[in-house]
């Protein structure tokens, strides 16, 4: 549960220090292309998820043996509702996981894991989701954050050798980011890692706060800040990343953090004393810990949206089953229109996001793409909508739904655990970036190709001489970009393999990317550096990017059911639901661009702060 110090400090909620740090730790290089990084071009770019890529037969295979083996265990082992009330993951619970493999699910099978791919990890993720968020997060907080993937991405051989085989039998890690003073702003972290005896060794002194299974951990990965180099003639801070024992003196587990859900998990704040670290631990090399962060989040990130669909399936199903059992004034409450609609739109959504996430899990494995936007935008729009999905179970079970499953049980009524899925579900807009840092990560990621035209010429560093060259190669770009994002709207070009009800929205995500693409150039040209501080210009800008790739992917999914089976049509009839919902969403979005009380509500936010509505809290206690 450690949220990234980083991405969200480049677009103005850091310092100007902050924003230097984290934006020398950025990926700059855009090795393959992306679909949603091309939508913010204005380019509908379909190659790139049509058809749609299913996952291989063989690996397909994998998956299936691993999960059926799994599924018995959770049901026959694992009892979520024991968990969240002592707050306590058995041991014999971790035991039983280990020797499934659970805990190298990621890691090759040459270091004793299970080599799986990231589609089958997540499939894992999904169906651990779907019945205990304490479990999933034991495990994904190990994977996808913790010291497996880091040391994968980035490890020497002598680190896999060393490391790898114990975290894939069982030896939990994690990842130890954000401290109690200095979350999203890198240049105020406050563990330092100074370096003796010539360099060999490093002594880290400094807290950690909120690391997620922190407490139980054998192995962390910790960011430290080492010596600062000169850049330019400009001091720079470095942030390194160590890999630290807990065996090693120094360090301390200081307190357990409890929270609204997820009872069952280790985390909590942790303390480093003088702890000696050897040279040989640092991951990747000296000031690249921040970059390695970031990096590690993008590979990870997807396990948060794979636990939201198994979520949303299962609210699903629990939604399903008791419209049609409960009756009220005569009818079943799923014929109720006020029910009926909702159910509606949490059918089609559900659609959606497992569209999302399996498609950019595949492009993971295919390697064919640059999948850091599609990761966080499939983070942002699964977390937001898996949390609308449980709020509306917990509405339509009514007070069955606010009840735990405990006492459904004890006066003999289905332990259906509705009250424990929201309290676990919220904490998804959170952790790795809460929703509006996902917004800022990915409006600065969206504006990349922008700013490597432009880059040269507003840098005040450069010389006359190559400003004006830029000037020209920029001029030379926008001169038939920009006519484009307006004439080829007034193109047609044919969608018609997905049939009638789906090619019309897959024209409307095309029409859209250039509306978003002229939007997002217009807000550029308009505050220049200013548009850092437009943060709900640009959280606007991303929703709508977000939906029409949710968009794409409902009908690329829905194209490729249809093919499998052509006499099955549901599945398009979601993706057509799906994406007239989000066609509104869109529209809005673009209308409040221009028509919005952004103004009017900073200035009373304001008046808030400096207490001009004091009066407001009076008569509470």
């Amino acid at each position: 549960m450690n949220p990234p110090a980083g991405p969200h400090a480049m677009l103005g909620t850091g310092s100007p220090e902050a924003l230097e740090v984290t934006e020398a730790a950025r990926e700059a290089e855009w090795s393959h292309p992306s679909f949603i990084a091309e939508l913010f071009m204005g380019r509908l770019r379909t190659d790139l998820i049509f058809p749609y890529p299913e996952q291989p037969e063989a690996d397909r295979t994998v998956g299936d043996e691993f999960l059926a083996k799994l599924e018995p265990f959770l049901k026959e082992h694992v009892d979520p509702d024991e968990i969240d009330r002592t707050g306590e993951m058995p041991a014999s619970v971790l035991q039983g996981l280990a020797h499934l493999g659970c805990f190298g699910m990621k890691i090759p099978r040459e270091y004793g894991g299970l080599g799986l791919s990231l589609t089958n990890y997540n499939r894992v993720i999904a169906l651990l989701g779907s019945y205990c968020g304490s479990t999933t997060v034991w495990l994904s907080a190990h994977q996808s954050i913790g010291a497996p993937q880091p040391l994968m991405l980035f490890g020497t051989d002598e680190q896999k050798r060393r490391y790898l085989p114990r975290l894939a039998a069982g030896t939990v890690s994690a990842f130890a980011l954000t401290e109690p003073g200095a979350g999203s702003d890198p240049a105020n972290m406050l563990t330092t890692a100074t370096p003796v005896e010539g360099g060999e060794h490093y002594v880290l002194n400094g807290e950690k706060l909120w690391c997620t299974n922190g407490p139980v951990a054998d192995v962390v990965v910790v960011m430290a800040r080492t010596p600062s180099v000169a850049v330019g003639g400009r001091e720079r801070k470095q942030i390194t990343a160590f890999l630290v024992e807990k065996s090693m003196p120094g360090f301390e587990v200081v307190h357990r953090c409890d929270f609204m859900g997820l009872k069952g998990i280790q985390n909590g704040v942790l303390r480093f004393t003088n702890l000696r670290v050897p040279k040989t631990n640092i991951l990747w090399g000296p000031g690249l810990g921040l970059k390695l962060s970031l990096i590690t989040l993008n590979a990870g990130r997807l396990a948060i949206p794979a636990g939201c669909v198994g979520t949303a399936k299962r609210c699903l199903q629990i939604t399903r089953q008791w419209a049609k059992e409960r009756k009220q004034w005569g009818a079943p409450v799923g014929k109720h229109e006020a029910i009926a609609v909702k159910i509606g739109e949490m059918a089609a959504t559900t659609f959606a996001m497992d569209a999302m996430v399996w498609l950019t899990a595949a492009l993971v494995d295919r390697k064919t793409a640059d999948i850091r936007l599609e990761a966080a935008t499939a983070k942002l729009f699964c977390s937001e909508a898996c949390w609308r999905i449980v709020d509306d179970t917990v509405q339509i079970r009514g007070g069955r739904g606010y009840e735990t499953a405990r006492s459904l049980r004890a006066r003999g009524e289905p332990a259906l655990p509705v009250e424990r899925i929201m309290r676990d579900s919220r904490i998804n807009l959170i952790i790795e970036g809460t929703s509006q840092i996902m917004r800022l990560f990915i409006a600065r990621e969206s504006l990349d190709a922008h700013m490597r035209i432009v880059s040269r010429l507003l840098n005040p560093a450069e010389p006359p001489a190559a400003k004006a060259r830029a000037a020209l190669s920029a001029f030379g770009f926008y001169a038939l970009w920009y006519p484009r994002q307006w004439l080829a709207a007034l193109g047609r070009p044919g969608y018609t393999a997905l049939g009638p009800r789906l090619s019309g929205h897959l024209r409307f995500v095309e029409r859209a990317s250039h509306r978003l693409a002229r939007a997002l150039f217009h807000g550029a040209v308009r505050h220049q550096t200013r548009l850092a501080y437009r943060q709900q210009l640009l959280g606007r800008l991303v929703d709508v990017g977000a939906d029409l790739f949710a968009m794409a992917a409902a009908c690329s999914k829905a194209q490729a059911m249809v093919r499998l089976q052509p006499s099955e049509q549901s599945p398009v009839e979601l993706a057509d639901l799906f994406c007239r919902l989000a066609r509104r969403r869109v529209t809005h979005a673009m209308r409040a661009l221009h028509q919005n009380e952004d103004r009017p509500a900073l200035g009373v936010s304001q008046d808030v702060l400096a207490g001009r509505f004091a009066w407001l809290e009076d008569g509470i206690l």
